[in-house]
Formats: C-alpha cells, sequence, structure tokens
C-alpha cells in the first residue's frame, strides 16, 4: 500500500474512533482491497466490522439485498448498484457507514457502453450516499489501486462533511 493510502487510512481511523462509529465494506472487483486498506491501521477492529466480497450478481443481491431488477436492467456496473451495496453491507454487517465498489477492472469484459476500467465507487450510510466514477482504464492491477485509493479519499471527504454536520446539530 502506498504512503497517500496509509495517511488516508489513518485519518479516516480517527475520525471513526472520535465520532464512535463503525464502517464495513462490499466490494466486488476490489476484492476486499478497500477493507485491506482500513485494517492496515491498528487498532481498527474498534471501529472496522468486516467486508462482503460480492464478485457475482448473486452475492450482490443475497448478501448485499440489490435487487435482481436492477442489476439486469443496468448489469452491476453503475451507480444504482453501488448505492444499494453501501445500503446493503450497513444492513448485513450492521454499521454506521459503508464504502463499496463494482466495475470492470479488466483486461475484458467491457463493453462499448461500459468499457473496462469503468468502476462505480460509493460510500454512506443508509440515508445519503457518495458516488464517484472512475473511468480510465491502466491495466487491471493499476485500475484496482486507483479505485481503492479513490474510495478511501471519498470516504474521508463523507466523515468530514458527516463531522461537520454533527458539530451543527
Amino acid at each position: 500500500m502506498d504512503f497517500e493510502s496509509k495517511v488516508i487510512s489513518r485519518e479516516i481511523s480517527m475520525m471513526l474512533w472520535e465520532m464512535e462509529q463503525t464502517v464495513s465494506t462490499a466490494e466486488s472487483c476490489t476484492g476486499g482491497r478497500i477493507a485491506e486498506a482500513i485494517i492496515s491501521v491498528p487498532g481498527a477492529s474498534k471501529y472496522f466490522k468486516g467486508g462482503i466480497i460480492s464478485y457475482v450478481d448473486e452475492i450482490k443481491e443475497s448478501l448485499l439485498g440489490v435487487s435482481a431488477q436492477l442489476l439486469e436492467e443496468k448489469t452491476a456496473v453503475c451507480e444504482e448498484v453501488a448505492i444499494e451495496m453501501v445500503k446493503g453491507a450497513c444492513k448485513a454487517l450492521n454499521t454506521n457507514y459503508a464504502i463499496a465498489a463494482t466495475g470492470l477492472a479488466g483486461p475484458t469484459g467491457g463493453t462499448k457502453d461500459v468499457p473496462v476500467g469503468t468502476i462505480w465507487l460509493a460510500c454512506g450510510n443508509p440515508e445519503r450516499q457518495m458516488t464517484l466514477k472512475v473511468e480510465e482504464d491502466h491495466g487491471r492491477d493499476i485500475n484496482l489501486a486507483i479505485a481503492t485509493n479513490k474510495a478511501m479519499q471519498m470516504f474521508l471527504e463523507f466523515l468530514k462533511e458527516e463531522s461537520k454536520v454533527s458539530d451543527q446539530g
């Protein structure tokens, strides 16, 4: 894991620790890399409950509650599925927050409409989510590293917004 990812992980760790909140992951194409980034910080068991690697649609449906109709109509690589994965992970793992990733890391599997390198990231809680679409193909390993790093950056941004809201309330 690169230095920037470790810094982001540590900052997320401190925020979750202070907020006394928990996080889980729901990962498809990233295969556990986001969870790995979270647990790289000692003491992660205080706020990280676990992750679901839902590499196939069957698991997205059965464990995360993603709609079969949504998967059929839009495929697993869309913003709506990433959002459903966040909500499903929060419910299945009983956490305040979740981070999700679904996409095509490559080298094959892409289409004209959804090319290789398309990865949807989402984070949040059942009420509010933030999403990001990664669209460049740099080869499988780099695609996965970029997606993991961007997911962690996005979640840190989300937590900072959450802490501002709670400070005002």
